[in-house]
């Protein structure tokens, strides 16, 4: 049960969406980032981009957005659930490009602090091709999913234990965007 009455029923509208629900006017903000940030047009796939946010929720131990956006990348990733889960075990040995192992290297350092990212890191990303755009982008997509994480999190909102509750909602996502169909759980 959530840490404060969120006015829904939470197995109805689980981790986020409760909290959304509760304060729209905060929502609609929160809900056009991730849009900009995880299905805009890109140089990243969708699925890379949530692939990201996947990576950094599980090392933020944040259950409710990490299944959610694993669910979301898989949906999108050739090599669905797969490639995730083999990213969140072992990204070192994943079999992702250097870029997007890169990439995800910066993720990590920002999960951590963002004094974490280094001029190497950042280099060494662009030296397999990443650009400044992409390098951008990954960074805010880590620090996004930072906060989302706490929010969730801070919140104690309930968090679906079968995979089959996200793979619903990634088709959802992946129709209609981050917005209506999360908030409302339509």
């Amino acid at each position: 049960m959530a840490h404060i009455d969120l006015g829904v029923d939470e197995k109805i509208f689980p981790g986020i969406s409760g909290p959304m629900r509760y304060r729209p006017e905060t929502a609609k903000p929160l809900n056009e980032l991730a849009e900009v940030l995880l299905r805009a047009p890109h140089s990243l796939t969708a699925g890379e981009r949530e692939l990201i946010a996947a990576y950094v929720s599980g090392l933020n131990e944040c259950r409710f957005c990490c299944s959610s956006h694993s669910a979301f990348a898989a949906a999108q990733l050739d090599e669905g659930m797969t490639l995730v889960d083999q990213v969140r075990a072992d990204l070192d040995s994943a079999p992702v490009s250097e870029k997007l192992r890169a990439l995800l290297r910066i993720a990590g350092a920002v999960q951590q602090s963002g004094r974490k990212v280094t001029t190497d890191m950042v280099e060494a990303a662009r030296a397999e091709g990443a650009t400044d755009l992409e390098i951008h982008d990954t960074v805010l997509i880590a620090a996004a999913f930072c906060m989302f994480n706490r929010y969730v999190d801070g919140l104690g909102t309930f968090a679906p234990d079968a995979p089959e509750a996200y793979a619903q909602v990634a088709e959802r996502i992946i129709t209609h965007g981050y917005g209506s169909s999360v908030t409302t759980g339509s």
